[in-house]
């Protein structure tokens, strides 16, 4: 195995908790419960931790974040204070301009505000209540303001077809950077796959609208496109490959390599109320588990794409495998292949699982 780097960034899910009821959401299904969050002084600890680290981009999400106001005030000052670059991962209705403001003073350098669909019908079906009015305000709020702004569109099944919509709106607003991300299939977004599933038929006309998008808002707009895995010939090299780049720290305190670990239940992982970031990430099993190229079965291990895309993604290959080290079953070359196109040419399904109301934000 290579000489292990140290981590490049640190996503920080502050809380579960969250007013919207998306149907996609990627937290796992078992959200636990607020009393087990982290509390201020041990997120500060992560912060300092994770910037000793070597650590330069801190994001703070959840759920939602700014639930948590004065705690992400406290914690986007001290990883500003370290020289980290800030980034606040939001869905912007609870985003007020005392808060922004309050960010900004204390160094957010970026804003990442999500939204459902380009109207407020469907944008209200997909979220579970209408936030229509107050994400256009969060919107506008931040890019009047002297902070990078980006708007996060994912796609699926159900709003897919509003892409040249959404387009447009990003392009009414000024919105100069766009992220088009297609559904990825963790925590309640694999729960309901079978209603967000795209068609091929989306999929082909959704590269054919972001190619023609760039090419016309070269200059004007940056548009970034994320292909659903389950529609590609090999998987992305998820998160940069395992326990490589970047690292997580879940609401409840435990240290992920990525975000939707916890979905792969054969592993421990540690807890930053117990460890310290450092041996997480060079001594926890967890992290060195699917670390580098050794642990590959074949056909990963003879494939001249073994550091290209590392084996695919680990969540994705337990999640329908029951086996984190298969090769990802998105690859046409796993044998387990035919998993990714039973589901991708699945008729669609009406009916989805909301996030439980017991859940919602309070």
């Amino acid at each position: 195995m290579n000489e292990i780097r140290g981590p490049l960034s640190l996503l920080c899910e502050l809380t579960y908790r969250c007013n919207l009821q998306c149907p996609y959401c990627y937290n796992p299904i078992n959200l636990g419960r607020a009393s087990e969050e982290l509390n201020l002084e041990k997120w500060l600890e992560v912060i300092d931790q994770a910037c000793a680290l070597g650590i330069r981009q801190i994001g703070f999400s959840g759920g939602e974040p700014t639930l948590r106001a004065l705690d992400l005030i406290a914690l986007t000052k001290r990883a500003t204070e370290h020289g980290a670059y800030t980034n606040l991962i939001t869905q912007g209705t609870f985003l007020d301009e005392a808060l922004l403001e309050s960010l900004i003073a204390v160094g957010l350098a970026h804003v990442q505000i999500s939204i459902q669909a380009p109207e407020r019908e469907l944008a209200a079906l997909i979220a579970g209540t209408d936030v229509y009015d107050r994400k256009l305000d969060a919107l506008r709020l931040v890019a009047r303001k002297e902070v990078a702004l980006t708007l996060n569109y994912v796609l699926h099944r159900l709003n897919h077809d509003t892409l040249p919509d959404a387009l447009a709106f990003a392009e009414r607003e000024g919105i100069r950077r766009v992220e088009i991300a297609n559904v990825q299939f963790y925590g309640w977004a694999y729960r309901n796959r079978a209603a967000l599933m795209p068609t091929r038929e989306q999929v082909a006309r959704g590269v054919e609208i972001v190619t023609q998008a760039r090419e016309r808002l070269r200059g004007k707009m940056e548009i970034i496109y994320v292909l659903p895995d389950y529609f590609e010939e090999f998987p992305k090299p998820c998160m940069h490959g395992w326990a490589q780049l970047a690292m997580t720290v879940a609401p409840d305190g435990r240290i992920l390599p990525c975000p939707a670990a916890t979905a792969i239940t054969t592993l421990t992982f540690p807890n930053a109320r117990t460890s310290s970031l450092h041996e997480a990430w060079h001594h926890s099993p967890s992290f060195t588990a699917y670390r580098g190229t050794g642990w590959m079965p074949e056909p990963c291990r003879s494939c001249e794409r073994k550091e290209v895309d590392w084996g695919g993604c680990r969540c994705q290959a337990f999640l329908l495998t029951g086996d984190a080290g298969a090769t990802d079953p998105v690859c046409v070359k796993s044998e387990r292949h035919d998993i990714v196109t039973t589901l991708r040419e699945t008729g669609p399904h009406a009916a989805w699982a909301p996030r439980r109301p017991d859940n919602a934000a309070r």
